[in-house]
């Protein structure tokens, strides 16, 4: 069994990756950190999960008891935690934060499966990508992949609500976000840097700007995408290098069907369309912010560091209905 550690448990993707790591076959929650909980119990945070667990907050942190630890903090918290706590160098680190998925004076691989599985089979320490991160890059890989991204390209994405976090604030709480729509960090949101990183990557080169206009949306959870390529390459080219480019993906499938959100909420897939207008491509994708968006390419991540299937534990059902 692999043994966990959780840090800052209590928050939304904390919740998710307690239920998650409960049903995992091949994985054992060691503790769930949080200290303003302490001693709680954590159906009592996670109320979905009354019946589920008996298990506990605790503001320990056993390190020499876990294989891998979990950083669920906010952005900017790793960093300063690991400057003021030392982790045995044996215990793997998966961090959800942003603190080190760009490349620079440190060891974390990012984790992004799609591009990456075998520098993370190979990791000791992972940065797990952002939300819309991951719904954008794969979105645009195959098309970098194709060397179409000569031109700026438009992208639009709206957001569920979770992806704020769990504290209330003046543009999450039900009665402002709920029927309505609004836009935040137009062209200037956090996960630029790490989309363009990835799409260089892949291409070789990216002079083009990914002009981002992220949505707060009026839902809990999910994350639909548009982007927007100028290319006068043929539809049919285009699609077949996108369904070669996820022939061997766990969770990211191209679909000739135009799709919906609800196709991949409360499950680890990323679902991506294109279609052509003109010399123009669209290209749509779709993620669940809290699992494939976070905890559940977290624990993807996890099962490939400890070269288990990628797959375990992840397969859910989406909540179509």
């Amino acid at each position: 069994m692999i043994k966990v550690g959780i840090l800052g448990a209590a928050g939304y993707t904390g919740g998710e990756l307690i239920r998650l790591l409960l049903n995992h076959p091949e994985a054992e929650i060691v503790f769930a950190n949080s200290e303003s909980n302490a001693g709680n119990l954590v159906s009592d945070v996670h109320e979905g999960l009354i019946g589920e667990t008996d298990l506990k907050f605790t503001d320990e942190m056993p390190f020499d008891k876990v294989d891998v630890v979990f950083f669920c903090f906010g952005h900017g918290k790793s960093e300063a935690f690991l400057k003021e706590h030392s982790i045995p160098a044996n215990v793997k680190i998966i961090d959800l934060a942003q603190d080190f998925r760009i490349k620079g004076d440190h060891d974390y691989v990012y984790g992004l499966p799609e591009i990456n599985k075998e520098d993370i089979q190979n990791a000791q320490h992972v940065a797990n990508p952002g939300c819309f991160a991951t719904c954008i890059q794969v979105a645009l890989l195959p098309a970098a992949h194709l060397n179409l991204l000569k031109d700026d390209v438009a992208v639009n994405a709206i957001t569920g609500s979770t992806g704020a976090g769990q504290k209330p604030g003046a543009t999450t709480h039900f009665s402002w976000r709920n029927n309505n729509l609004s836009i935040y960090k137009p062209f200037q949101h956090q996960h630029i840097a790490e989309i363009r990183q990835s799409l260089k990557q892949v291409q070789g080169y990216l002079d083009a700007d990914i002009d981002f206009i992220p949505y707060r949306g009026d839902f809990a959870r999910g994350i639909f995408c548009t982007a927007v390529i100028k290319t006068k390459a043929p539809i049919e080219d285009i699609i077949e290098t996108y369904k070669e480019f996820y022939q061997d993906a766990a969770f990211t499938h191209y679909t000739d069907k135009s799709i919906d959100l609800k196709q991949v909420v409360n499950t680890n897939k990323a679902l991506v369309h294109c279609e052509k207008y003109g010399d123009k491509l669209l290209v749509t994708s779709a993620i669940d912010n809290l699992l494939k968006g976070a905890v559940g390419q977290a624990v993807q991540n996890m099962n490939i560091m400890f070269g288990i299937d990628e797959a375990t534990g992840l397969k859910l059902k989406a909540s179509a209905f």
